[in-house]
């Protein structure tokens, strides 16, 4: 498990974005179980990716005219009941971190995989979400 303080900043950039942390299982199963709009799922992670890439995009799309209802995240490697408890809501996609998942109506519309995000740029990734927020919310 990764230390508190070094995730915390990491994860206040998210929340100063208006992100809810989940941080274990009875928190995600609440959030995704019943979700009837749209809600973006970001996976923290300490990598370089999550930080280089990943979190910059998503928190450069909060500034979308046309964005999520809600906004949750978890932490991988840190909140791992909750990580565990929302893989389970990703399946069949295998466990990634970090990872954007868009849902809308409980399904998931668009899914941005590690592997996705380390093979990307900053203007790529953001593109990509700003094009699901506009078909999507």
């Amino acid at each position: 498990m990764y230390p508190e303080e070094l995730c915390t900043p990491m994860r206040k950039e998210l929340v100063d974005v208006g992100f809810i942390e989940l941080k274990n299982k009875l928190d995600v199963d609440n959030c995704l179980s019943s979700q009837n709009e749209t809600l973006l799922l970001f996976v923290n992670s300490v990598c370089g990716c999550a930080a280089g890439t990943a979190r910059p995009a998503v928190i450069k799309s909060m500034q979308n005219s046309k964005k999520p209802k809600t906004c949750v995240t978890v932490f991988a490697g840190q909140d791992t009941e909750a990580t565990e408890a929302a893989r389970n809501y990703l399946l069949p996609y295998p466990p990634s971190s970090p990872c954007i998942i868009l849902f809308k109506n409980n399904q998931i519309v668009h899914f941005i995989e590690r592997h996705h995000i380390e093979g990307s740029d900053f203007d790529t990734l953001h593109e990509s979400l700003v094009s699901a927020f506009n078909e999507y919310c």
